[in-house]
């Protein structure tokens, strides 16, 4: 890849300024993803759709985002990437205008794909551009405070979202994420420097090439299995919550905040080990989140041990992205671009299938065994992250 950037024409300010802008739309384009578990009821009350099926505007935008990270380095060759993020930015506007006053699922449908699209396109090229702002030796941090705007949205978007969704309704609540994402834009145009595209022949037309390295195939799958596990949980957790724990919506809006803190706090903790535990950590995250699906199958409707158990998930969940993430850096550190594609769609695509397969399970035989679904896929993950584990030792 081509690495003759812009990088003389900036300050260290101006670089880390353009770096920040980038984790302000990050966390506004996570917040949009994932606001809508804490609001399936009313959405499904006031469309008149069944929790599964509310729950399928998350799978929506993760199939768009699929679809986009796979396509986005071809389709715009040539284009100026700071044009390029500023159109995946407005692309996540008027996504949160059309969910906002969407008067059926049809229209709810259509702005979550958009916001897919700006999802998958965004994410796809973060880690590219970050390394094209920042010097070698601080890329690494300019990829912490992306996954710091990703942990700070994953920490609010839910309780905030269920808090206002009791105050203002959930329309309300998606239509808050216009004038944030507007912000994040003017940001971007301020901060951002040209970044001329890469040389045509710096752009893959086939990121799955990449899984022909063995690690790299090991790897994603568990990454697969991971985020298949994660969301098919988490995307029913209010449902859960209301129906099973017994929880009102201000005790439900408090656990979701607890989780959230829960996952600052273990996206700093991993932080301090991935340099030496990295393929430990990737195994162990795992392990721990299938034990705490399958005891809240056992504990469902015991809230204090719900809410522990959720504290528990929310520390090792919000912490998987960033050991993922360095993983990345180190295995695929001379395809940043194409590597940040391929992951982007294996997350997207892994929160698809699972939202989605939960919601069956959900609608169809009831809330534990959907949990059990992400117990089964998780421990699938630490499978074979072990497996890539073995495999990166023997390649050293």
């Amino acid at each position: 890849m081509d690495t003759t950037y812009d990088k003389a024409l900036m300050t260290p300010a101006a670089a880390w300024g353009a770096v920040a802008s980038m984790a302000l739309c990050v966390s506004v384009l996570i917040a949009s993803e994932f606001m809508p578990v804490s609001l399936l009821t009313p959405i499904a009350g006031d469309l008149g759709l069944t929790e599964g099926q509310a729950g399928q505007a998350i799978s929506i935008s993760g199939l768009f985002a699929v679809i986009t990270s796979l396509t986005v380095a071809r389709l715009t060759r040539g284009i100026d990437r700071k044009l390029v993020l500023d159109g995946f930015s407005w692309m996540l506007i008027i996504s949160g205008a059309l969910v906002a006053f969407a008067p059926n699922y049809a229209a709810l449908m259509l702005g979550r794909a958009l916001l897919g699209v700006a999802i998958g396109g965004f994410w796809s090229m973060s880690t590219a551009v970050v390394m094209r702002l920042l010097p070698v030796a601080d890329v690494p941090r300019g990829l912490a405070m992306l996954n710091a705007g990703n942990a700070i949205a994953a920490t609010i978007a839910a309780p905030l979202g269920s808090y206002l969704g009791d105050i203002i309704g959930w329309r309300g609540a998606f239509f808050l994420v216009v004038p944030l994402a507007l912000l994040a834009l003017i940001a971007q145009r301020m901060t951002l420097p040209a970044l001329a595209a890469p040389r045509r022949e710096a752009v893959s037309g086939n990121v799955f090439r990449l899984l022909l390295r063995p690690q790299v195939a090991l790897g994603m799958a568990s990454i697969l299995l991971l985020f298949m596990g994660q969301f098919a949980l988490f995307t029913y957790l209010r449902p859960f919550l209301e129906q099973v724990a017994g929880f009102s919506v201000p005790t439900l809006s408090l656990v979701l905040l607890l989780m959230g803190l829960a996952g600052v706090a273990g996206t700093w903790c991993v932080g301090l080990v991935l340099r030496s535990r990295l393929y430990s950590i990737v195994i162990a995250i795992p392990v721990v989140m299938a034990a705490i699906a399958g005891l809240l199958v056992a504990f469902g409707a015991m809230p204090l041990p719900v809410g522990i158990l959720l504290f528990a998930w929310g520390f090792f969940g919000t912490a998987a992205p960033v050991a993922w993430g360095t993983w990345l850096s180190r295995a695929l550190s001379d395809d940043a671009e194409a590597g940040g594609g391929l992951q982007v769609a294996t997350i997207q695509l892994a929160i698809t299938i699972g939202a989605a397969a939960g919601g069956i399970l959900f609608d169809s035989a009831g809330w534990a065994s959907t949990f059990a679904l992400a117990g089964f896929l998780l421990l699938g993950s630490a499978l074979f992250a072990i497996a890539g584990s073995i495999n990166g030792r023997r390649q050293q």
